[in-house]
């Protein structure tokens, strides 16, 4: 079972909107083209989105910043969000966090939801501010309090992780409870291990595998983990390997290295599925790519042994080595497996080894569900 939360939302909201209202016909641009000019705030918001969407224009950010930046002088607050983003991407304008701080900022006093949960963001990074996590908990609160689900579960995380904020679990599930009860993904995700584990909660797996198949169907891997997990072992529900390899598929689908791994085993057992050792090790080379130890650990066995592949001890140095990559730490498998390639195979290999760390490392920084 996975048992580790979520992650803090960080996702700023976007600029490309569905605009209502703006037409594609060149009379109806002019019209608007006059107003923004007249000063018409409204229009000047419009007339931003307009360049941002290319509708019924040519997409122009440049001219969408101006038109943004506009409006946001004149105080409003929508556009003093969009003129932040921009400034904060550095799409239409040079980019500026510390003015992009600044215009979140105002958006966000004038009781923008998006602004206020962006300006927690911001705090909580430090971007184009010193690092504040007490004001980021402040401004996640007056967006949870307006009810956006994203505040709700990042103000959450902040309670049960105690910062910004003294650590009080009976707060961070009820602010998980609110975004779950919206159809919040990751709350209900974190909800579910709440249950699970009886954090602050009486322990109930009922509930638990709710709220993860809650989540796993608007396609989140950890709880389509979870829920295959509980499937097959039979935790809360009735075992059924049939349905834990739907839900293992799901999220080996989406990248998620244990399910990758799970999937293997399963076909490698003929559980739920029939067996199909091809497919396996397919599974397999996907979770040890993804970094999945315990993945490359049997890769390596399995070219050391010849076992479902070509004997080959060049490829089981490298996969022992992924797994066991510490040369100071003896390790049986490993060291038997390298020791037999001469001084030129086994450069070639280390080569290998450290290009491959380098890029999971690479893709743990992307943030590899």
């Amino acid at each position: 079972m996975w048992r580790m939360r979520a992650r803090l939302a960080v996702t700023f909201i976007g600029l490309t909107l569905a605009i209502a209202g703006i037409a594609k016909a060149p009379g109806d641009l002019d019209t608007l083209r006059a107003k923004a000019a007249r000063g018409d705030v409204q229009a000047q918001v419009d007339l931003g989105n307009a360049y941002v969407n290319g509708t019924g224009v040519t997409r122009d950010l440049e001219r969408a910043a101006k038109w943004y930046r506009k409006a946001a002088e004149r105080g409003d607050a929508v556009a003093e969000r969009k003129i932040a983003l921009m400034y904060l991407w550095g799409e239409g304008t040079a980019k500026d966090q510390a003015k992009a701080a600044r215009w979140f900022g105002k958006a966000a006093a004038q009781g923008d939801v998006h602004g206020q949960f962006d300006l927690g963001v911001i705090y909580a990074h430090g971007t184009g501010v010193g690092q504040d996590e007490a004001r980021a908990v402040n401004w996640y609160r007056k967006a949870a309090q307006q009810g956006f689900a994203k505040a709700q579960y990042n103000l959450a995380l902040m309670y049960e992780n105690g910062k910004g904020v003294t650590r009080d679990e009976t707060q961070a599930l009820n602010w998980y409870r609110k975004a779950a009860e919206q159809g919040f993904a990751e709350a209900q995700y974190n909800l579910a291990v709440t249950y699970e584990h009886g954090t602050r909660v009486a322990r109930d797996e009922a509930r638990a595998l709710d709220w993860y198949r809650k989540a796993a169907r608007q396609g989140f891997p950890k709880a389509q983990f979870n829920l295959a997990w509980s499937y097959e072992h039979g935790k809360g529900v009735a075992r059924n390997e049939t349905i834990a390899v739907k839900w293992y598929r799901k999220a080996a689908n989406q990248g998620f290295a244990r399910a990758q791994y799970q999937l293997a085993l399963m076909y490698v057992r003929g559980s739920g599925i029939a067996k199909d050792d091809k497919k396996a090790l397919h599974w397999l080379f996907k979770s040890a790519d993804e970094g999945y130890v315990p993945a490359q650990f049997i890769l390596g066995r399995a070219y050391a042994h010849g076992a479902g592949v070509k004997r080959n001890l060049a490829q089981s140095c490298f996969w022992y080595s992924l797994a066991r990559p510490d040369p100071k730490k003896p390790d049986k498998e490993r060291d038997e497996a390298c020791s037999q390639l001469d001084s030129a195979q086994q450069l070639a290999v280390f080569i290998q080894v450290a290009k491959a760390q380098s890029a999971l490392k690479k893709l743990s920084l992307e943030g590899n569900p």
